[in-house]
């Protein structure tokens, strides 16, 4: 049997904003993924130890507080360092255009503004895993 697209969802930093990523959270677990939902006031070290241990396909984050360009980049960084390359970390929020263009160029997969239809994000994901799960 296919295992189901394991994501892992968080808020990381000092953002207290919470109802985007819970209904995100139950939309993707609709749309039959395993969800481990990490809450809020995650560290990136946090993030990447859960994707780690619970064999994540997805790291997706939502950031609404400014702190993207920290915070993205140093996943990043733990990803590599745990040889994390399977993974998609995709992100939504309030990010400027010009932020968005940047981290996605640094290797974050996709990242979202508001109002995208969450049926977008879940081709993304599925598509995404699709392709690149080992």
């Amino acid at each position: 049997m296919k295992r189901k697209i394991r994501i892992v969802m968080a808020k990381p930093g000092l953002d207290g904003h919470d109802r985007g990523i819970k209904v995100l959270a139950a939309a993707y677990r609709d749309a039959g993924m395993e969800v481990i939902y990490l809450g809020l006031r995650q560290t990136p070290e946090m993030i990447v130890s859960a994707a780690l241990q619970e064999d994540a396909d997805v790291i997706a984050l939502s950031s609404l507080n400014n702190a993207h360009n920290t915070i993205f980049p140093r996943i990043i960084e733990l990803m590599e360092m745990k040889q994390l390359d399977n993974v998609l970390l995709i992100g939504g929020g309030i990010i400027p255009k010009k932020d968005i263009e940047s981290l996605e160029s640094s290797g974050v997969g996709k990242l979202y503004g508001p109002g995208t239809p969450v049926k977008e994000t879940i081709e993304f994901i599925t598509n995404w895993v699709k392709k690149n799960r080992r």
